[in-house]
């Protein structure tokens, strides 16, 4: 299936659900992986009955030029967009996946539905019904959507992190557990943003 004939298909998907009556949002987040930063996610209400953006995908598919551009496009035109975060210290107090229904529901608290469609996740808590989607991002256009605005907060968040706790490469991995990352924790520790409960192992008892 070509690039095209994939986002034809998510697009299809919601066409035919608001055609059925339906009104629902997507929701998916991004950063639950790192070892460092927030989790962020965000509450996307696209309408498809308008014309089908272009590049709307799984934000994976995408590369980081590209998300900028589709989330300017997608932030002016949405019907809805919510983003919330839970921190690395509520990461910590709460473990990342609370902390990641806790994020989704900031994001969807103004929703204008009562229907949300998440990636993957269960028993968010949502003022809603809630229906889980197996990699929803591949599947579902508000939930793609969902992850391209999760995506790109969050990696502008850890580029302004790196200005801000200069030397642990951030703006280039995100956070994530890279070789660099690692060396970089070896030779400064970890700082604020870092998520002891991921570093354990790293930092001992």
């Amino acid at each position: 299936m070509s690039a095209q004939e994939r986002r034809l298909k998510l697009f299809a998907h919601d066409q035919r659900l608001w055609e059925e009556g339906l009104r629902f949002a997507g929701l998916d987040e991004a950063g639950r992986g790192p070892l460092a930063g927030s989790v962020v996610a965000a509450c996307v209400v696209m309408d498809p009955r308008r014309p089908m953006m272009p590049y709307i995908d799984d934000s994976k598919k995408l590369s980081e030029p590209r998300r900028e551009q589709v989330y300017e496009r997608i932030m002016q035109e949405a019907v809805f967009v919510g983003i919330g975060e839970a921190s690395a210290q509520e990461i910590d107090r709460y473990n990342i996946l609370e902390a990641t229904r806790l994020a989704m529901c900031r994001a969807a608290k103004d929703a204008p539905v009562q229907l949300f469609y998440i990636d993957a996740l269960r028993e968010v808590g949502l003022m809603g019904e809630e229906r889980p989607m197996i990699k929803g991002d591949a599947l579902c256009y508000a939930i793609a959507a969902a992850s391209i605005v999760a995506k790109v907060t969050r990696d502008r968040e850890m580029r302004v992190l790196e200005e801000n706790f200069p030397g642990y490469g951030f703006a280039r991995h995100k956070g994530y557990g890279t070789a660099a990352h690692y060396e970089a924790l070896r030779r400064l520790g970890p700082c604020p943003v870092h998520r002891r409960s991921f570093l354990k192992g790293f930092l001992g008892p």
